[in-house]
């Protein structure tokens, strides 16, 4: 199974930054590019170079708690600078000093949380960019002319019927930047309120992935489990 479906989707999203940004759209194309670049280049270093015997955030911080730097640890380094980075970049222009420092802590937590979970969905063919599609559907109904999610949008649904055939995967490379894309479309949209509460769930999902099984919650949700099992081979 091939792992070009990452690199497949950076580009993507990198085309689309580029054409808002030719065509004037609205939504900081500086931003999506670092969200999808970023996240990317540190998702194929663990896709190619990681250790498979440490796995989850808790194993990854415990290896650098002990000295150990692990490819997991570089890349939630790597998530949580692009976060900030992307986060600033989207941010309310009217708001500067403390206020533009916590604005872009609070944001960038949001972005590296979501490249996290849909990270976490990447099990199953389809799951993730499922997800991605969903989200930024929601999104984009939300905000007229929304870059960020019409770029997280299509790149996944592009990409989505090679992904259910099995033919190919995001891995690593593809669903941070993914899941990324689409935390820098829920902080370009939402006022400090809603990132507490979107960055309260995602994690509440991370600790829950821990000890629960998302595959499990699926199979046992019945509308869950059909809209995954939908358009599988």
């Amino acid at each position: 199974m091939s792992l070009l479906e990452g690199p497949a989707l950076v580009l993507g999203a990198g085309a689309g930054a580029l054409a808002g940004y030719v065509t004037g759209a609205s939504g900081r194309p500086v931003a999506l590019l670092v969200s999808a670049l970023g996240p990317g280049a540190v998702g194929v270093l663990d896709d190619l170079t990681g250790a498979t015997g440490i796995k989850g955030l808790r194993g990854h911080l415990g290896a650098l708690r002990s000295g150990r730097v692990t490819t997991g640890a570089v890349k939630i380094i790597g998530l949580a600078a692009c976060g900030l980075i992307a986060a600033d970049s989207v941010r309310d222009r009217t708001v500067s000093g403390p206020r533009r420092a916590a604005d872009a802590l609070l944001g960038g937590a949001v972005i590296a949380g979501s490249a996290n979970l849909v990270n976490l969905l990447d099990l199953r063919p389809g799951r993730a960019l499922k997800a991605v599609v969903l989200a930024s559907a929601v999104l984009g109904a939300r905000a007229n002319r929304s870059l960020p999610a019409a770029v997280a949008g299509g790149t996944a649904l592009g990409l989505l019927p090679d992904d259910l055939a099995g033919r190919t995967m995001l891995g690593d490379g593809g669903a941070n930047p993914a899941g990324a894309l689409v935390g820098t479309a829920l902080v370009a949209q939402t006022g400090r309120r809603g990132r507490v509460a979107t960055l309260a769930v995602l994690v509440a999902a991370t600790l829950a992935s821990e000890k629960v099984s998302f595959t499990r919650v699926i199979a046992d949700t019945p509308i869950l489990r059909e809209i995954d099992a939908w358009g599988r081979e």
